[in-house]
């Protein structure tokens, strides 16, 4: 895939042309055991996700 890299503190993020994605969905992280989860369609199983976290 051919993506621009771009670094931030936890490593680096490749960011693709608007082609290559099929959804994009806002959730709020909830609480699972001792971590977080967010859910997500059925459809997106067995898929390559990318999860982004924004500054509130």
């Amino acid at each position: 895939m051919n993506g621009e890299k771009v670094g931030f503190d936890g490593g680096t993020a490749c960011f693709y042309r608007k082609e290559k994605i099929e959804g994009f969905i806002q959730k709020k992280a909830t609480p699972f055991g001792t971590g977080a989860k967010v859910d997500c369609p059925k459809e997106f199983l067995g898929r390559t996700v990318y999860l982004v976290v924004c500054k509130e």
